[in-house]
C-alpha cells in the first residue's frame, strides 16, 4: 500500500455540498490551486477575503481540529497523483481514472467503520440493499456475494418495490442505499422510513450531506470524479464496487466458517454439472 497517499482532497469534494457559500469558495480554492506555496491563515484569509475563524470553521466540517492541522494534511497530500486531460493514448486516460478512483478509495475508507459494518451485518435478521441505474446493479452485485457467504440478502433496484419495501423494516434489519449523488429519492424514502422504525441504515454515496445524520447510521462516502456521472468513460459502478470489496473482505477475513461457504457454493454448481439429467427421455 506504500504506492498510494493519504489525500485530504477527496474529503473536501464528498463534502463539498453540505458547506456554507463562504465554505464553498475556499473548498474552490484547495480544490483548483494545488501549487499555491503561501497557505498560512493570513495569506489565504486575504486572497478570499475570508475571514481566518471562516478558515478555521471550514477545516473543522473536513473532519481536523483546525486550520494549521488541515494545512499541514493538505501539503502531505499534494504530492498525490492527479488525472490529467492530456494524455498520449486513450488505455492511459482510462487507467489514469481508475488509479485516481483508487487512490481517493484509499483516502476516503474508514476501516473503523468497516469493522461497524461488519457487526451490524452479523446482528441483522435480515438485509436489503438497494440502488437506481447503475448503482442498483452495485447493489444486485453485493446481493450475489453475500448471498454466498450465507447472508440473508435482497437487492431492490425498481422505485415502486423500494418504496414498498419500506414497511417491512424493524429494529432487527439492515438497509443498504446506494446512491452517488445522494438524492435519490426512492433510495432516501427507504433509508429515512426504514431508520424511523427501528432499522439500522447505511448510505453509499460520493455527496455527504448533513441531513443524512438524521436518518443514516452510517455514511459511506464513495470516491467520485468529475468523468464520473454520466458514465461517458468508465462505469458508475466503479467506485462502489471498489468500496464493496474492501467491506466483503473485511467481512471474510479470518472467517474460516464464511470462506468455507463460498466453497461450499462452487462445489454446488460443480456438482450440478455431474448430476445426470434424469429428466431428459
Amino acid at each position: 500500500m506504500d504506492q498510494y497517499v493519504k489525500s485530504i482532497v477527496p474529503i473536501i469534494e464528498v463534502k463539498y455540498e453540505s458547506f456554507t457559500q463562504v465554505e464553498k469558495s475556499i473548498a474552490d480554492f484547495f480544490l483548483t490551486n494545488r501549487e499555491a506555496v503561501d497557505l498560512s491563515a493570513k495569506s489565504v484569509s486575504e486572497q478570499l477575503f475570508v475571514s481566518m475563524a471562516a478558515l478555521s470553521r471550514f477545516a473543522k466540517k473536513c473532519g481536523f481540529q483546525g486550520y494549521r492541522e488541515f494545512v499541514y494534511s493538505y501539503k502531505e497530500s499534494i504530492a498525490e497523483s492527479r488525472f490529467t486531460e492530456v494524455t498520449t493514448s486513450n488505455v492511459r486516460k482510462v487507467l489514469n481514472i481508475y488509479q485516481e478512483i483508487i487512490n481517493k478509495a484509499y483516502s476516503l475508507v474508514d476501516e473503523a467503520q468497516m469493522m461497524r459494518i461488519v457487526e451490524y451485518i452479523n446482528g441483522a435478521e435480515q438485509v436489503w440493499i438497494c440502488g437506481k441505474g447503475s448503482s442498483g446493479l452495485a447493489a444486485s452485485e453485493m446481493e450475489e456475494r453475500f448471498m454466498r457467504i450465507g447472508v440473508n440478502i435482497n437487492s431492490l433496484q425498481e422505485a415502486d418495490r423500494i418504496r414498498m419495501c419500506t414497511v417491512f423494516q424493524d429494529k432487527n434489519k439492515l438497509v443498504i442505499g446506494m446512491s452517488l449523488s445522494g438524492e435519490s429519492e426512492e433510495i432516501l424514502y427507504l433509508l429515512e422510513g426504514a431508520y424511523a422504525r427501528g432499522a439500522k441504515t447505511i448510505l453509499f454515496t460520493a455527496n455527504d450531506k448533513e441531513i443524512f445524520k438524521e436518518f443514516c447510521t452510517e455514511v459511506v462516502l464513495i470516491p467520485s470524479i468529475k468523468y464520473m456521472y454520466g458514465g461517458n468513460i468508465v462505469s458508475p459502478q466503479l467506485p462502489l464496487l471498489a468500496m464493496m470489496d474492501i467491506l466483503y473482505y473485511y467481512y471474510v477475513d479470518e472467517d474460516e466458517e464464511k470462506k468455507f461457504m463460498y466453497n461450499n457454493t462452487i462445489q454446488a454448481l460443480n456438482d450440478r454439472k455431474k448430476q445426470p439429467h434424469y429428466w431428459i427421455e
